[in-house]
């Protein structure tokens, strides 16, 4: 197996225990973060490589897309971490876009690629999604909805990328008389 094939497979499986998981379903909001730098071995934003950017989030696509789990990548500290997902999603939901295109220097190869890959794509400053992966550490917690739940993966690299996961939970409200049994 190549290299590139390894890294979809591997992508292939988190990105479907990440959904069961995180109880995604049907019109969820999914957040990437991705240091392609991390995945090949390098620092984050010392060795981005384009072809593995869009790799990864062709990957995405592909298990996202046909449960209509709704992808949005986040881009890197140069732009704010601000998030490249589909116009009609941004539009559906209200979301308020933001003017920049991600670049390979200021976005990174993911977001690059998500707005080379997706439909009609647009930026957004901030979201609430209900899960997420992070591939190198890229910190996408703040566009995860409250209250954040870590989730354990089975595998925990992708490529030399540390992968970590977050799904949601309803917060628990009404202090001690209240019954949190569902």
């Amino acid at each position: 197996m190549t290299f590139n094939q390894e890294i979809k497979t591997t992508l292939t499986n988190t990105l479907n225990e990440v959904i069961e998981k995180a109880h995604l379903k049907e019109h969820d909001i999914f957040v990437l973060g991705c240091s392609s730098s991390e995945v090949m071995g390098a620092t984050i934003g010392e060795g981005t490589n384009q072809e593995m950017g869009e790799l990864i989030v062709a990957t995405c696509l592909d298990v996202l897309t046909p449960l209509q789990i709704h992808l949005a990548v986040q881009g890197c500290e140069h732009i704010n971490r601000a998030l490249t997902i589909e116009r009609k999603i941004a539009e559906t939901l209200s979301f308020e876009q933001v003017t920049v295109k991600p670049v390979i220097t200021a976005g990174g190869a993911a977001a690059t690629a998500a707005y080379k890959l997706m439909e009609d794509p647009v930026e957004l400053e901030h979201i609430v999604a209900k899960g997420g992966l992070d591939i190198g550490d890229t910190s996408i917690g703040m566009h995860i909805k409250h209250v954040q739940i870590p989730i354990k993966l089975s595998n925990r690299t992708l490529g030399s990328a540390h992968l970590s996961a977050l799904g949601t939970r309803p917060k628990l409200v009404g202090g001690p008389r209240a019954n949190y049994q569902f």
